[in-house]
């Protein structure tokens, strides 16, 4: 995570959201969240020098509805950790290519739609996989993942181990040790 992020919790522990230092030291400030954890670092100011938070937990109950979990290209490459589903190779430039093409019936669903690097776009075209020697890494499916967060800090997030202890395991994003 950047060093300016802080895990913000409900009062019950469930993650809320990803908020900067700035935000989260004026919850505290204010009086609305405490600290639950402390970052290795701190912020020097004009009344003193202030630890920065890592974690902050809310002093009241936040009522939300249950978001739904969005298909767009943004929670495709996430769930597809940024790595093309043909050859398997990472990077930060890819499109999102439907397995089976839309002019032959594919559908815009999680299941029909893939992280592909260029290359990869460029070989299948509009063909089917078996016309064109390619096969799929993992099928592609619509993530477990319950979204308090969106799928995209919730990914970024598990990279701090402190703060895995806070967020829900979900074994389509699980971290290898």
């Amino acid at each position: 995570m950047a060093a300016g992020e802080v895990l913000l919790l409900n009062n019950d522990y469930e993650p809320l959201n990803v908020c900067t230092t700035i935000r989260a030291l004026t919850l505290v400030m204010l009086g609305k969240a405490e600290v639950a954890h402390h970052a290795d670092r701190q912020l020097h100011t004009v009344a003193g020098p202030v630890t920065v938070p890592s974690v902050l937990r809310m002093r009241y109950h936040v009522r939300r509805p249950l978001p739904q979990l969005k298909l767009c290209r943004q929670t495709v490459l996430a769930r597809d950790n940024h790595t093309c589903q043909y050859c398997g190779r990472p990077s930060r430039d890819l499109t999102i290519d439907h397995v089976i093409p839309r002019r032959m019936g594919g559908t815009h669903t999680w299941e029909n739609l893939v992280a592909c690097c260029r290359r990869c776009n460029l070989k299948k075209g509009d063909k089917l996989l078996p016309l064109t020697n390619m096969k799929l890494v993992r099928q592609p499916r619509r993530p477990r993942y319950t979204p308090y967060i969106s799928l995209a800090n919730y990914l970024r997030a598990q990279q701090n181990e402190l703060w895995r202890n806070y967020l829900p395991a979900f074994e389509d994003f699980a971290i290898e040790a």
